[in-house]
C-alpha cells in the first residue's frame, strides 16, 4: 500500500519527460523526496535533450513508457492534453499498473476520463501546476478521482509543495484555477512590462525599469503572502493627494480592475470548451 507521507523517498515515474517533469523531478529530489537513482522517465524519442537533462540529475531517461510504470510507485502523467488517453492505453494492461497512484499534470482532461484509460484498480489525481514551478515558486491545486484516498490527496500535496504551493479543491473549480493561476503568470508579466514601460516614458533606462518593475513585483506578492489584505497594503502605499492616489485613480479609470477579472473569466471560458473536446 502507498505510505500516505513522504517521510522515506520513493519511487516517481514520469509519462513524458519535458521541462515540468524535470522541474518536478528536480524539486523532488532537492526536498529529499526521491533519490536520484530511484525517478525515471520516459521521453520522446527526438527529444534527447530532456533525456540527458534527466540523466544529468542522476535518473533514468527511457523512451517508453511501460518500464516507467513497473519500476514506479507514483506514476505522474506529463504529456500534452490529447496525448493522456493514448499514452495510458499503453500501459492498461500492466499489472503493474494496478493499485497505483497516478497524477496527471495534464490541463483539461478529467479525472474520468483518466479513470477510463487505466485499471480498475488505479488512482487518480489531477492537478494544475503553473510555470514558475521551474523556479520552485508554483502555486497548484489537485482534485481527487473517484477512487483516490484522503492519503493520495496528502502525498499528492507534499509533493508538489516541493515546488511550491498546492491546494486541494473539487473537481467542478479546476477551470477556475486553470484560468487564475495556471494563466496568471501571461497577466503578471503584461503588468511588469506595462510598468516597465511607464518607466521608459519617464525616463528610466529599459533594463532599470524592468528590474525595478519586477523586484516591486515580488515584494508586493512577498507582503501579502507575510500576511494582510490586498486593499490594506493599497492603502498603506497611498498617501493623501500623493502620486499613488493618483496613479490608481487612473488605473479605476480605465477599468484595470474589470479588465483584470475579464481575463480571468475568458480564460475560465475558454478551458470549459477544452474540457469538452478533450473529454467526449
Amino acid at each position: 500500500m502507498l505510505k500516505a507521507s513522504l517521510s522515506e523517498a520513493m519511487k516517481i515515474g514520469f509519462i513524458g519527460g519535458g521541462k515540468l517533469a524535470f522541474a518536478l523531478a528536480n524539486g523532488f529530489i532537492s526536498a529529499g523526496l526521491a533519490k536520484p537513482d530511484e525517478i525515471t522517465a520516459s521521453c520522446h524519442p527526438s527529444d534527447v535533450a530532456s533525456a540527458e537533462a534527466f540523466k544529468g540529475l542522476g535518473a533514468t531517461a527511457l523512451f517508453e513508457n511501460k518500464p516507467v510504470v513497473e519500476r514506479s510507485e507514483v506514476v505522474i502523467v506529463s504529456v500534452k492534453p490529447d496525448v493522456v488517453t493514448p499514452a495510458l492505453l499503453e500501459v492498461k494492461d500492466l499489472s503493474s499498473s494496478k493499485n497505483k497512484l497516478f497524477i496527471s499534470v495534464a490541463m483539461g482532461v478529467s479525472t474520468a476520463t483518466i479513470e477510463k484509460a487505466l485499471p480498475a484498480e488505479a488512482r487518480v489525481i489531477r492537478v494544475m501546476p503553473n510555470t514558475p514551478s521551474l523556479v520552485k515558486e508554483g502555486a497548484a491545486a489537485l482534485s481527487r478521482g473517484s477512487r483516490a484516498t484522503a492519503d493520495d490527496a496528502k502525498l499528492t500535496a507534499e509533493l508538489f509543495r516541493a515546488v511550491g504551493t498546492c491546494d486541494e479543491v473539487p473537481e467542478y473549480q479546476m477551470d477556475a484555477v486553470t484560468a487564475l493561476s495556471g494563466s496568471g503568470p501571461a497577466y503578471i508579466y503584461m503588468l511588469i512590462e506595462s510598468l516597465a514601460d511607464g518607466g521608459v516614458r519617464c525616463g528610466l533606462p529599459r533594463d532599470l525599469a524592468l528590474r525595478l518593475a519586477a523586484q516591486t513585483t515580488l515584494g508586493a506578492a512577498s507582503m501579502l503572502k507575510a500576511g494582510g489584505h490586498p486593499a490594506v497594503l493599497k492603502d498603506n502605499v497611498t498617501s493623501p493627494a500623493g502620486s499613488t492616489a493618483e496613479g490608481t485613480y487612473h488605473l479605476e479609470q480605465n477599468g484595470f480592475r474589470a479588465a483584470v477579472i475579464g481575463a480571468v473569466k475568458a480564460a475560465a471560458d475558454r478551458c470549459k470548451v477544452v474540457n469538452q473536446q478533450l473529454n467526449k
